[in-house]
């Protein structure tokens, strides 16, 4: 085979990998509430949230294991930065162990009348469902906040004793080093990844809710903003964990270990 045959193979490897798995689980890829079915699902499979946060922010991707709290970390984090009317597609497979390179790239981009549009979408036929939607989107999030805090403080707590421990080790390679930094780093940018999400879907859901109340005004709108209001509190109650998280030091991209 051509090199650049091959190389077009490989490429598409994980998501015709993605695609067979579609097939063999009764051509769906979900569960209860949206979430990836459990034949599907592998200890690493948002391992890709913590190197694009990395990435994104031009720094180095760490070759060590992921504890098994950074995997969690990194699990809670996804529907926090993914679009809530992403949740459930055809393509979760794709999606969730993040091989579309593209939709990477999207969960960066911010457009706050975005779910606005979704909410106007054909598959909400009435003011009702709409109001409904949109609370439904704030209560989930209301849900994945908690635990997500409390898995980060724990990362951040074990990322001050592991540097500590550099600290200590005199005799630790640089390659070691460089990658346990490097690791601090992801773990910090998913934190402040996810804070950032967070503010701008508050942002989104706010927009929704105006713009819904002008066009199609229901006494269902003091509840969505109630909703929205206690969303907005367990952000806030949660920056002290954002603020507590490590400053990303520098580490040199040209000697991170690559995986």
């Amino acid at each position: 085979m051509p090199p650049r045959a091959r190389c077009r193979c490989e490429r598409r490897a994980p998501y015709l990998a993605a695609l067979a798995l579609l097939a063999l689980s009764g051509c769906t890829s979900t569960a209860d509430f949206g979430r990836l079915s459990d034949q599907l699902v592998t200890d690493d499979i948002h391992a890709w949230v913590g190197e694009e946060a990395a990435a994104s922010a031009g720094g180095p991707i760490s070759a060590d294991n992921l504890t098994g709290d950074e995997q969690t970390l990194r699990d809670l984090a996804f529907p926090l930065i993914e679009p809530p009317y992403d949740r459930i597609r055809w393509d979760a497979v794709v999606y969730e162990y993040g091989t579309k390179r593209s939709f990477q790239r999207e969960l960066w981009a911010f457009d706050p009348t975005a779910y606005y549009r979704h909410l106007q979408g054909e598959m909400l036929r009435s003011s009702a469902a709409r109001y409904n939607q949109l609370i439904d989107d704030m209560r989930d999030d209301i849900v994945r906040v908690g635990p997500f805090f409390v898995v980060a403080r724990r990362v951040i707590d074990l990322d001050r004793r592991r540097e500590a421990s550099m600290e200590q080790i005199r005799d630790l390679a640089s390659a070691e080093r460089v990658n346990a930094r490097a690791r601090i780093a992801e773990n910090s940018l998913t934190i402040a990844w996810v804070d950032k999400s967070l503010s701008q879907r508050c942002a989104s859901y706010r927009f929704a809710l105006e713009h819904l109340a002008v066009a199609e005004p229901q006494p269902i709108a003091a509840d969505a903003d109630s909703v929205l209001t206690e969303l907005q509190q367990q952000i806030a109650a949660n920056q002290v964990v954002v603020a507590a998280s490590p400053r990303v030091a520098a580490v040199p991209a040209a000697v991170a270990i690559a995986k």
